[in-house]
């Protein structure tokens, strides 16, 4: 039989059987521990009868920190107020995405708190480099339905910041409390994370979502420097346009993408926030040597 890993207890796995949506509680076979080969949330997996788990089968996608296999879209949230929009932590999570080759949603959440009316801009950016937008206000129900239909026979992992919503916009789609929102810091406006468990909910048959621990930082380290640029979308048809080979479009004069946003077709904001990211991996691979 094969099966989904949903959830990791103490030394206990529970699956979901892909034929008919039963659930079962397994155990690794000795052979896997001796391999030091662990499964992991999202996991397919091969199990017998006796509920023991016979082979991981290869991984699709895998993310290290926190720990998930074979996602196929990440939902970013961010929110209006409460915590504030974070588009650094955003471009990261999308460039992460985008090397991951998995499908991207942003959510835009507590749009009822948006007074100064900053998330139209936000919507604006990121639906013109061509990613999915969707308003949402969570509380209210607002975009539930929109955000269900985009979640669809995929394998999803909500990510943002504590206290942006993603467990009440998990809790909506259920329509029942699953996992319980963290509360906001009033000292710094940042979320205190409330989900320390990675879990996959089953919406419907091959459609699940997993809630994954709130974070304060989001480090992509996988990326290099150098290969950034691939991940900022947008850029593409510009870099042709750069004078120099191997550009880094920081410090040369003659840069297509600099070239680019003076002509408004790439935004100056997220070009900075490029800038950004890449001085930070840059720093990074400087560290390991």
């Amino acid at each position: 039989m094969q099966g989904v890993i949903i959830e990791i207890g103490s030394n206990l796995y529970k699956a979901i059987n892909k034929e008919n949506g039963e659930k079962y509680n397994l155990i690794p076979r000795g052979k896997l521990k001796k391999e030091e080969t662990t499964p992991i949330v999202g996991d397919n997996v091969e199990f017998n009868e006796q509920g023991t788990i016979e082979k991981i089968l290869p991984r699709k996608v895998y993310i290290k920190r926190p720990k998930l296999a074979n996602i196929t879209q990440m939902i970013l949230v961010v929110s209006s107020k409460d915590p504030k929009p974070d588009l650094l932590l955003l471009d990261k999570q999308i460039a992460f995405a985008e090397y991951l080759k998995v499908k991207i949603v942003i959510v835009l959440n507590k749009i009822d708190l948006d007074k100064k009316k900053q998330m139209e801009k936000i919507k604006e950016t990121y639906e013109k480099i061509g990613y999915k937008v969707i308003e949402t206000q969570a509380k209210e129900k607002k975009g539930i339905e929109e955000l269900k239909q985009a979640l669809s026979k995929n394998i999803n992992a909500f990510s943002g910041n504590s206290g942006v919503g993603k467990s009440t916009l998990i809790n909506g789609i259920f329509k029942e409390e699953l996992t319980k929102e963290g509360e906001i810091s009033q000292k710094n406006k940042r979320g205190k994370n409330t989900t320390t468990t990675i879990k996959l909910y089953e919406i419907e048959k091959d459609t699940y979502i997993a809630d994954t621990p709130g974070f304060a930082t989001f480090e992509i380290s996988e990326i290099e420097s150098k290969e950034l640029e691939k991940y900022f979308i947008e850029f593409k048809p510009y870099i042709q346009n750069c004078e120099f080979i191997g550009c880094t479009h920081i410090k040369e004069e003659k840069c297509g993408i600099k070239k680019a946003i003076e002509e408004g077709k790439i935004s100056p904001e997220r070009y900075e926030r490029f800038c950004k990211i890449y001085e930070q991996l840059k720093e990074k691979e400087k560290r390991k040597w």
